[in-house]
Formats: C-alpha cells, structure tokens, sequence
C-alpha cells in the first residue's frame, strides 16, 4: 500500500472518530437525537393480535382433547385482557378495564377449571360464556359489527394442538 493511500485512510478515520465524539459530546450537552413518537396499538390491534388468536387456540386445543394446552392458553388470554384493559383503561367514555372484566373472568375461571378436570361440556359452556360476553362487549363500545364465534376450521391455523405423545 502506497503512503498516500496509508495517509488518505489514517484521515478519513481520523474524520470518522472525531464525527462520533462530536456526536457523543453533542449527546452529553443534552442534544438528543431525535426519536419517532411511540407506537400504541389501538384496542383493535390488540384485539385481532392477541386476543383472537388465543380465543381461536383455546378451542382448537380443547378439541384436540390437549386439556394441559387449554389450560395454559385460558390464562394467556386471561392476562392478554388485562393488559388491553390497562393499555386502554377507557374507550371513549366507557371503563373498558372494568368492562372487560365484567365479561371475561367468570367464564375464564370456569374455562381453567374445566380444562383441568377434563370437562368437555364444562368447557364448551364456558366458551360459549366467554364469546358471549366478547360480543357484549362489542355492542356496549359500539362495535356491534364485530362478532365472535365458535371457529369452524384449522385452515389458518399453523399450530398442532394435538397433546404430545408420552
């Protein structure tokens, strides 16, 4: 390598170094870099991103007879309306968290305690509670267009909710 090409690239990491401490200087001087405003998901998001799917695995697992699965994904919903409900505390001038839970914690309940005796009926009583409820819900926050059911088909589903074999 020539001693201009050895010189030119000393420089031009030179230049470099000195770009990164005045950026980090200008940092320290309380010059923050800019930064894109914060996402939050609407209700809507959180709903077809979280709580659909889980609604959908819970009875896809409780017909494949994969009670421990049903279980485990009865608290996951559980916990996935609670933090909708506290990322959204009100939509509009309704408390959605109290909403929320006015719907969906007895049939959740009765849905885990189902699942861990194996209840088919039990269970198939306190899903259709807890879509039921969804749907009220719907209608009390305006969104009576947007129903829950019973889902029909795997066809979207990419998850095998058969138990493991021992």
């Amino acid at each position: 390598m020539s001693s201009a090409r050895k010189v030119l690239g000393l420089a031009s990491l030179s230049i470099f170094a000195c770009a990164i401490a005045a950026a980090v200087a200008g940092g320290a001087q309380g010059q923050a870099a800019p930064t894109a405003p914060a996402y939050q998901a609407s209700v809507s998001d959180l709903m077809l991103t979280i709580i659909q799917p889980r609604h959908r695995n819970l009875w896809l697992a409780r017909q494949a007879g994969n009670w421990d699965y049903a279980a485990y994904e009865a608290g996951n919903l559980s916990g996935a309306f609670g933090r909708v409900g506290r990322a959204h505390p009100t939509i509009g001038d309704i408390p959605l968290q109290d909403m929320i839970a006015s719907v969906t914690e007895q049939p959740l309940r009765d849905l885990a305690a189902a699942a861990k005796a194996h209840d088919a009926a039990a269970f198939d009583k306190a899903y259709s509670d807890l879509t039921d409820g969804c749907n009220a819900c719907h209608e009390g926050t305006n969104h009576s267009n947007v129903v829950i059911r019973v889902p029909s088909t795997e066809a979207a589903v990419d998850q095998d909710f058969r138990p493991p074999t021992q």
